[in-house]
């Protein structure tokens, strides 16, 4: 019997035996704590003051409970907060008490600024209750909003979602308040449902203090909706006939190198209609997506790719119900059997979309979406593409209280390679009562791929075994990957492989005045090839990872690693590393500082063997926030390579200015440079937010590159681009 067999059995028993004794595991707790949201009578008016009539009528909630520093303790600070429910929209009004107003900490006015580090609120709402999805919402003192969708179960969020919503903020002597109001036409929801999951949380940034109205417990992240309380009261919203028109009109005027500018003006239109509450199709035509922001430059010393995410909105709105499987993506096993930012780029190059169709939506406990882009003829760097269609359908069923089982299926190439497709199934088992309040994961899913150009192993599958808590977190994965599976809209960091990966974490908080907690960190990944020979290994341990009482942190790292390289690798220009088994150890030395003050950062040293040689790599960032309306992040990667193969000296550097006129008026400019392709880039974007569905931008990119020892221009562009949301 051969080992894949064997494999498969294993894959086959392990999936029956969860299916079957699933609901022995499985609790339930339905004692959650409620708020009524109170109907809107008169007139409110978004200014951030609370002093409306119906904000005096609504029931007031107060009940807060710390998780930090103290799990179930009494926070240092009085919040209490409201909700009123319109038929066109919900308003969240926070009262934020503080007795130091002074020493609050809020700095940032840019949309989707990381507001963690700063005295903020955070909102999440579960408007289809099923306790496997969820919108985030999050508000500092200065107005600043950020967005986001509930990912990978509560663990992650997806923070590229925007939706269309308002807050306004009021700093005052006893404190702040804000003032949210989110249109029903901005979410889809359950029309069904009078109660939606909901739960809300403040953080005081310079007492490195959370508190949360619901779902106490440090074993449990604030977006697990499955432990949100509830909103009761739930009207019947009117979202109209449903209907968002979006025209944008580009105007771009772009210079190749020496050659004469080109003026272009380019219309594009973003049309979506509800087809019911919980369901939306999206068209999008001439597709532009210059508003958005360059990817970050990486230095890479792998001989893998490297992995950018998707930053474009069209993808990203719904994306959450595209995620497939658990233990499955780049940061688990550097495989994703659809990945969108493999259509419309080519090479890091846009490709132009001539159309694009998307479904998704909700129908009871079933999840589904349905993608289509055309892409246009077009030319990239010499090669030819030709006019191409893509697909993707997904389908996720919600089986008993947090758990699902779902597939997803791929059809199309890029490159318009014949017969291309990838299938795969998975399911995830999941509660947050394991042991009354732990949480428990376990993740099972197969793929397997065609085109005509294949031959070999075109299937991948994972299981992994999850136990995520405060204090201990142990994980478990095995992945297999076969040397022909290539999903054309799909990502796979290394084929042809076998993979382990174990992983504790044991995180204590001891009674010191100066140490929150404590990370104590071992995990061990193993690569083999198909025929079971090794080809990598990596042993992560962290004897000291001390988060601070200051919110400071310091970690000393050892990491002995391995690579048996069966073919050579260019790891810098001219210095390649030749076939041969390679045992090394690496060191890491860390330190950062708490973002609550005006200047904070981070210091990294690696070094130690390397390949037969030395590496070191520093990597420093700094903060700068001298005020609300002005903050600059700088970056400096330097690596110093000394291998008998050669030498090699690499930098990159990055700084990132901000200019927050107001939570809808910001420039941002972020200019780079590397020395490996002496490039110096420089990306400036102005966005207007002038309505609240309204935007216009501004952007200018420059790239120059030196050679020898003389700058010349690559390539400049102006753009300007104004779009706005006709709802209906």
């Amino acid at each position: 019997m051969t080992k894949k067999i064997i494999r498969f059995r294993i894959f086959f028993l392990l999936f029956s035996f969860l299916i079957s004794n699933i609901y022995f595991l499985q609790a339930q707790n339905d004692n959650r704590l409620k708020v009524k949201a109170f109907p809107v009578k008169g007139k409110v008016i978004i200014d951030g003051l609370l002093d409306d009539m119906d904000w005096k009528s609504a029931q007031s909630i107060n009940r807060f409970k710390t998780i930090e520093p103290i799990e179930n303790g009494v926070p240092s600070q009085i919040t209490e907060f409201k909700v009123l429910a319109h038929s066109n929209y919900l308003l969240i009004g926070v009262t934020c008490l503080d007795s130091n107003p002074e020493s609050i900490v809020h700095y940032s006015k840019l949309r989707d600024s990381n507001l963690k580090n700063e005295d903020h609120i955070r909102i999440v709402i579960d408007p289809f209750l099923d306790g496997q999805s969820g919108l985030i919402f999050s508000v500092n003192a200065n107005g600043a909003r950020y967005d986001a969708l509930v990912s990978n179960r509560g663990e992650s969020e997806n923070v590229d979602w925007d939706a269309i919503w308002e807050a306004k903020t009021n700093i005052h002597d006893q404190g702040w308040t804000v003032e949210i109001k989110i249109p029903i036409q901005s979410i889809s929801f359950d029309k069904s449902l009078d109660t939606w999951g909901f739960n809300i949380e403040r953080r005081i940034q310079r007492n490195q203090e959370t508190a949360r109205w619901e779902n106490i417990s440090r074993n449990q992240w604030f977006i697990q909706t499955s432990r949100a309380g509830l909103l009761t009261n739930i009207p019947k919203f009117n979202y109209g006939i449903g209907l968002n028109i979006r025209p944008s009109l580009i105007l771009d005027n772009t210079k190749l190198g020496n050659i004469s500018s080109n003026l272009s003006f380019d219309p594009s239109i973003d049309i979506s209609q509800r087809i019911s509450s919980n369901i939306t199709a999206s068209l999008t035509v001439n597709t532009d997506f210059a508003e958005t922001e360059v990817d970050t430059r990486r230095t890479n010393l792998t001989r893998f790719p490297l992995f950018f995410p998707e930053k474009r909105s069209f993808f990203l709105e719904g994306s959450d119900i595209f995620e497939f499987g658990f233990g499955v993506g780049y940061r688990d096993n550097g495989l994703m059997p659809f990945f969108s930012r493999k259509i419309g780029l080519y090479q890091g190059v846009e490709t132009p979309i001539l159309a694009g169709l998307k479904v998704n939506g909700r129908l009871g406990k079933t999840a589904f979406g349905a993608l289509s882009i055309t892409n246009r003829e077009t030319t990239i760097n010499g090669e030819n593409l030709e006019r191409t269609s893509m697909n993707v359908v997904r389908l996720r069923q919600n089986i008993f209280k947090e758990s699902s089982i779902g597939f997803i299926s791929t059809f199309g190439d890029p490159l318009g390679r014949n017969n291309s497709s990838t299938s795969g199934i998975d399911f995830i088992y999941q509660t947050t009562h394991f042991k009354r309040n732990k949480n428990f994961l376990v993740g099972i899913s197969a793929m397997h791929t065609n085109r005509n150009d294949l031959s070999g192993d075109k299937s991948a599958y994972t299981i992994k075994l999850d136990y995520p808590n405060d204090i201990w977190d142990i994980a478990m994965s095995y992945t297999h990957i076969g040397d022909a599976f290539d999903p054309s809209l799909g990502f796979v960091e290394r084929k042809g492989i076998n993979y382990w990966r174990a992983g504790i974490t044991y995180a204590p908080r001891p009674d010191w005045e100066w140490v929150r907690q404590m990370r104590n960190q071992f995990f061990t990944t193993y690569y083999t090839d198909l025929n079971g020979n090794w080809e990598s290994y990596r042993i992560f341990t962290a004897p000291i990872n001390w988060r601070l009482e200051s919110g400071d942190r310091i970690e000393v790292n050892y990491v002995p690693q391995g690579e048996n390289l069966q073919e050579s690798f260019e790891i810098a220009k001219g210095v390649i590393i030749p076939t041969g088994k390679y045992h090394f150890n690496r060191y890491r030395l860390e330190t950062e500082l708490a973002a609550k003050r005006k200047i904070s950062g981070q210091l990294t040293w690696w070094f130690g063997d390397f390949y037969d040689g030395n590496l070191d790599q520093l990597e420093a960032t700094l903060n700068w926030n001298p005020s609300s309306i002005l903050a600059f992040e700088s970056v400096i990667n330097h690596n110093i390579g000394r291998l008998p193969f050669g030498n090699f000296d690499q930098t990159l550097v990055g700084l990132r200015t901000r200019f927050n006129g107001s939570p809808d008026l910001q420039l941002n400019s972020f200019v780079q440079y590397d020395t490996d392709t002496k490039k110096l880039g420089l990306n400036a974007r102005l966005q207007w937010i002038f309505d609240p569905q309204g935007d216009l931008f501004l952007v200018f990119n420059h790239n120059t590159m030196d050679l020898n020892n003389r700058w010349e221009m690559i390539n400049q562009q102006v753009l300007l681009k104004l779009r706005y949301n006709f709802r209906m």
